[in-house]
């Protein structure tokens, strides 16, 4: 997340005397625009500590920069060690970043501009997090902030997901999914929706309810081979790692993985993680099979594809030596 914060970064850079200034050309907006400016220069260089006055002068020179206030938080986050979390000057700097992350988002209230937009979005989730499990630890503050954020762009699910992370690590898991459901109910089409529904079904053990929710998102991206591949390799790793399926269950999930590898390899023939999971669970398949004659027709098509899979491999070893090359 940190390179994002730096792309930003150089964006103020460049727009940080027209945006400070905001119209005004005053000696107090300009002495904001060059403390803003050598403050990123050591943000940049992971120099926290030495940005930090720098940008406390822009702020005290133009106390309306709204998003020098999130650099300034921000600083202050990474001067934070996890490791020292006794130490009452270290969770000092956490409680500096969040009244700055605070004053960022009130200040980006009106904004319009889309960099300073994504700023408060910025601000909102890195507050939320100062307040999260692995920082402060203060749900009472998390809880109303993220619900805060949600009102501020009901139409964005990536909102609904964050309440729903700051639930699960509390426990309260049924809350949890409700948010994760709303954030697919916000945006249907949105893949990353049903990955973090999927996620969260795993880490509950759910099996059928997180394959479910892979489906849904190869649904929607249905010209992505990867979605087809991650359906084919959960199924795989399933009825290998699961020792306990009978052997028609087991049978019927190394179908299912082979049904969606085909998937991704009718969108990219030459797609090798599907081509050796298709192998793999052909393999497995003829451990399954009865049919003599059907499991070594099965093993002839593992082999095709080993052979196959070694030639793809061997292309793309030859491509990145003549990129290299070059």
């Amino acid at each position: 997340m940190q390179a994002r914060f730096t792309r930003l970064a150089v964006f103020v850079v460049v727009c940080g005397v027209a945006v400070a200034g905001c119209g005004k050309y005053s000696i107090g907006n300009i002495r904001s625009a060059k403390a803003f400016q050598d403050g990123t220069v050591l943000y940049k260089k992971a120099d926290y500590k030495g940005a930090v006055p720098l940008y406390e002068d822009s702020v005290r020179f133009n106390p309306d920069l709204g998003f020098a206030y999130f650099f300034l938080g921000n600083s202050y986050d990474n001067l934070y060690k996890a490791s020292k979390k006794d130490d009452p000057e270290n969770v000092a700097n956490l409680t500096k970043a969040a009244q700055h992350y605070r004053t960022a988002i009130d200040k980006l209230a009106n904004a319009t501009d889309p960099k300073e937009l994504e700023v408060r979005r910025n601000a909102f989730e890195y507050l939320i997090a100062v307040y999260g499990s692995d920082k402060l630890n203060d749900f009472a503050k998390a809880e109303p902030i993220a619900r805060e954020f949600i009102e501020s762009n009901p139409g964005e699910p990536a909102t609904y997901r964050v309440l729903a992370k700051i639930y699960e690590d509390q426990g309260r898991f049924d809350e949890a999914e409700a948010q994760l459901l709303k954030a697919i109910d916000v945006k249907p089409t949105d893949a990353q929706g049903y990955q973090s529904l999927a996620t969260f079904y795993n880490d509950r053990g759910d099996f059928g309810k997180q394959m479910e929710a892979w489906n849904k998102r190869a649904m929607v991206e249905p010209k992505n081979p990867e979605a087809w591949h991650m359906i084919g390799s959960l199924y795989q790793e399933k009825v290998f790692r699961d020792k306990t399926l009978p052997r028609a269950q087991a049978l019927e999930y190394t179908l299912k993985g082979l049904e969606a590898e085909d998937k991704a390899l009718a969108i990219n023939a030459e797609y090798y993680d599907a081509v050796i999971f298709k192998n793999i669970l052909l393999r497995k398949r003829a451990l399954y099979e009865r049919d003599p004659a059907l499991q070594k027709r099965l093993i002839e098509e593992a082999d095709a594809l080993s052979k196959k899979g070694e030639a793809i491999k061997a292309k793309q070893v030859g491509e990145a030596a003549k990129g290299i090359g070059k």
